[in-house]
């Protein structure tokens, strides 16, 4: 298999191991219509081995670690299942490890298909394959999603409870205390622990302390990022992305070209929308023209992205400025870009552009689906050495 590729799967009960070079643990989540857990019950790890439909299996170092799904015990409601993996190792990364899922018919270990993630560097967890139901039948796709925040990144993106444990004073010097993963009911487990101390006060509610849209337009720093989401469910309509600068010095024009860089799952190019090319996937992201002085009120030039239409191989948004006239952003002013509501024309989420270097291109904000459908806009304010949308697709695709 490729990654979003998919097959019918023509037995009620599957099994899904997988093998690398190096120990894995493997995990499963069984995830709703919202790509959310139910609660953590919903987990199903080596500290909990066992959900409605679902079973861990432990390989013992020898063998893989297996997840098998019986879609027939899976509760009403659950629309997906989703195998994870990650290095057993502190900290290791998939750098220079393949690993390989293997999708087996549970009952006589027929193999259905196999599916080895391309191109992985510093993930240190992997959303692997999912199992899911699509008008009424049971299916199987690859996924190779990655995470560079471990286990605890995929938990708290599917809505598992992931918090600090609380500091003790250690006799000696230890180790920093890592995230830990609530799993109820569960024995202890040295890589994986649940510690419920007696006064404990209650978890945050599932990504609490992500920014989102409900209070209204975010104004965005470099680096900070905002999960575009309202009342708990994704933004997924038009939005426009406006790109606006001014002269440095009054008199003097200033050419630029906004642009927008698509990207798949493995940051590879899939187009560039700017003034040579207005429209691209299908006319899901479209641009408004070029501006070749930079003078005027409002945004200069205007991206349109239909969020709910972009296929789904369209994973990242790079969003860039550049000079083809060779003029330096030392040479601009109020540089900044801001994401609207494409039917009431509201401001959702701006950014500033501080600073200046003597350089001819900038990439100013990131947006990524994230697995659970949501996008996340991150501001990046980058400045790199391009006077054209071609030379920033690759430092577009470092930023993401």
């Amino acid at each position: 298999m490729t990654p979003g590729s998919n097959i019918p799967l023509p037995v009620a009960r599957v099994t899904v191991d997988v093998a690398a070079p190096v120990r894995l643990d493997v995990s499963g989540l069984l995830l709703t219509a919202d790509g959310k857990v139910r609660s953590d019950d919903d987990f199903i790890f080596y500290n909990q081995p066992s959900g409605p439909g679902v079973t861990y299996r432990s390989g013992g170092g020898t063998s893989p670690d297996a997840i098998t799904v019986d879609t027939t015990a899976v509760p009403p409601g659950i629309e997906k299942i989703v195998v994870t993996a990650s290095p057993d190792g502190a900290g290791q990364t998939f750098q220079g490890v393949e690993p390989t899922a293997t999708i087996r018919g549970a009952d006589d270990g027929s193999v259905l298909a196999t599916f080895t993630p391309p191109g992985l560097g510093a993930e240190t967890a992997l959303v692997v394959v999912e199992i899911y139901l699509r008008n009424g039948a049971w299916k199987a796709r690859a996924v190779g999603q990655g995470y560079a925040d471990g286990l605890a990144g995929i938990a708290t993106d599917f809505g598992v409870t992931v918090e600090e444990p609380a500091p003790v004073a250690p006799p000696q010097p230890v180790a920093p205390p890592q995230p830990t993963i609530q799993a109820p009911a569960a024995p202890a487990d040295p890589r994986l622990t649940a510690p419920v101390p007696p006064a404990a006060p209650p978890a945050a509610a599932p990504g609490a302390g992500k920014i989102n849209l409900d209070k209204g337009r975010v104004s965005l720093q470099k680096n900070q990022t905002v999960s575009l989401t309202k009342g708990g469910r994704p933004l997924l309509s038009q939005v426009k992305m406006g790109l606006g600068w001014e002269p440095a010095f009054r008199g003097k024009d200033i050419d630029l070209d906004a642009s927008v860089i698509a990207y798949g799952p493995q940051r590879n190019h899939i187009d560039s929308c700017y003034f040579g090319k207005l429209s691209i996937v299908n006319g899901a992201i479209k641009h408004s023209g070029d501006n070749l002085t930079g003078e005027g009120g409002g945004d200069d030039e205007v991206i349109v992205v239909d969020l709910g239409r972009l296929p789904q191989d369209v994973t990242g948004l790079v969003f860039t400025v550049n000079s083809f006239s060779g003029q330096k952003f030392t040479e601009v002013a109020k540089a900044y870009c801001r994401l609207l509501d494409a039917a009431t024309g509201e401001e959702l989420v701006r950014f500033d552009l501080t600073g200046a270097e003597p350089q001819t291109g900038v990439l100013m904000a990131k947006m990524i689906r994230q697995y659970s459908g949501e996008w996340e806009m991150t501001a990046i304010g980058g400045f790199v050495k391009a006077r054209t949308v071609r030379n920033m697709v690759k430092p577009g695709a470092e930023a993401l």
